[in-house]
Parts: C-alpha cells; sequence; structure tokens
C-alpha cells in the first residue's frame, strides 16, 4: 500500500483515472444518456452555426457539461480539468499540437482546399487588427476566453467524451469520437465556408488526439487553441496574412 501511495504521489496523473472508473461503472442507460446528450450537442452546435437557430452554442455547451457533471455526481477532472503533473510538459505539447496545425494548415490544407473552394473566411472584425493595438488586445482576450477555454471544454471536454462513453470508452469509441468532435468543430465553423470547415476540422482532430494522447489533459488543448489563435492575431497585426 505504501507503494501505491508513493507512485500516486510522484504521478499524479494516475491518480484521476476517470476512463478506466468509468468504463468499469458505465451501464446501457449511462451510455444512452451519454449518446443523447451528444445528439443535443451536435443539435446545438449545426443549429446555431448552419441554421442560425439558437444563439452562440459555445456557453450553451458549457452549461450543459456544467449541468451533466453536477448530474452525474462528477468533478472537473472528469472533463480534463485536472492538474497537470507538469506543467512543462502541458506547456511543451501544447506548443507542439500548434505547430503542427500552423504548419499542417499554411502548408497543405490550404493549399490543397485552394483547388476547389474560394479561401477561408476571415471572422467578422478581424480585418480591423492589422496596426490596431487595442483591437488585437480585445482579440487576444476573447480568444483566450471564450474561444481556448469556452470552445476546448464544450467541444473537447464534453462532447468528445460523451461521444467516448456512447461507444464504451472501448479503444475504438475514443477514436470515433475524435472523428465526431473534429467533423463538429468543423460544422462550428461554418461561417468560414468549405475551406474553413475543412481546415477547422483538421484543428479540430489535432486537438482531438492531442487531448486523449495526454492521458486526457485539457489543458494542453487550452494552451494549443490559445497559441494556435494568438498566432493569427499577430499575423493579422503586423499584416503578414498573405
Amino acid at each position: 500500500m505504501t507503494t501505491s501511495m508513493h507512485a500516486a504521489e510522484t504521478n499524479p496523473e494516475k491518480v484521476v483515472t476517470p476512463v478506466e472508473l468509468q468504463r468499469k461503472r458505465l451501464t446501457t442507460p449511462q451510455r444512452w444518456l451519454s449518446l443523447a446528450e451528444l445528439a443535443v450537442g451536435s443539435a446545438i452546435v449545426i443549429g446555431h452555426n448552419v441554421y442560425h437557430l439558437i444563439s452562440n452554442e459555445v456557453p450553451i455547451l458549457l452549461v450543459l457539461g456544467l449541468l451533466s457533471l453536477r448530474l452525474r455526481g462528477g468533478s472537473w477532472a472528469v472533463t480534463g480539468l485536472r492538474w497537470p503533473s507538469s506543467w512543462r510538459r502541458t506547456v511543451l505539447l501544447a506548443l507542439a499540437a500548434a505547430a503542427l496545425r500552423i504548419l499542417l494548415g499554411a502548408l497543405v490544407i490550404s493549399p490543397l482546399t485552394a483547388h476547389f473552394w474560394p479561401p477561408a473566411a476571415a471572422p467578422a472584425g478581424s480585418d480591423e487588427i492589422q496596426g490596431h493595438a487595442l483591437v488585437a488586445l480585445e482579440w487576444l482576450l476573447l480568444i483566450w476566453t471564450f474561444a481556448a477555454f469556452g470552445e476546448e471544454i464544450g467541444y473537447r471536454g464534453y462532447l468528445l467524451t460523451r461521444a467516448a462513453e456512447a461507444g464504451g470508452l472501448s479503444r475504438l469509441a475514443w477514436w470515433g469520437a475524435i472523428f465526431v468532435s473534429a467533423v463538429l468543430f468543423g460544422y462550428g465553423h461554418y461561417y468560414k465556408g468549405p475551406s474553413g470547415m475543412v481546415d477547422s476540422g483538421i484543428a479540430g482532430f489535432i486537438l482531438a488526439v492531442t487531448f486523449v494522447l495526454s492521458k486526457r489533459n485539457l489543458w494542453v488543448c487550452i494552451l494549443a487553441h490559445g497559441f494556435i489563435d494568438t498566432f493569427a492575431v499577430v499575423t493579422a497585426f503586423f499584416g503578414w496574412q498573405t
């Protein structure tokens, strides 16, 4: 027992193992509930971004995620918001994921989609960033709160997890959940057009894979998302965008 306690102290990430614990306890009704939550969340994403029937999906998904945690008697750790054993490793993983997304988007996705569709549409108001420090700071505040924190909790911490639970938390279920969350993230950027949806879908795929491979450390995704969008603001501010 002393040995196991020592191992837990030296590696805090092993203390919280929601995947293994949930998999043992996951009942058929719980899986159906997760599927229902995924269906509702998907309808909210598409209802807002494609049909504009409801308000922005991010705060709604955040509230649904909090209610789901409350009803299930879980904690923030279930979504991946647990204290990392190493912030240095977390930041490095986030930087690696951000670099992969930026390079892949610039060198592969954008040139490829340009053969089929017009360039991705930029977010409304982003054309005002260039040369305006105050506008850039406002965008950075929005990025690190609404986008990095809000979207990662909604899409990765909530929807991806519910998709995996609906599949029984097997290895195949996690990969299916990665794909589902990536597709939904693409639809979450419907306003960008086909090129932007593909680009955002690939970004969502990279973030989802990072989430799973980092043992569901959501802080990696939050930081990576923030780094990616911060890079976009910096390039817009200095007029480096092509």
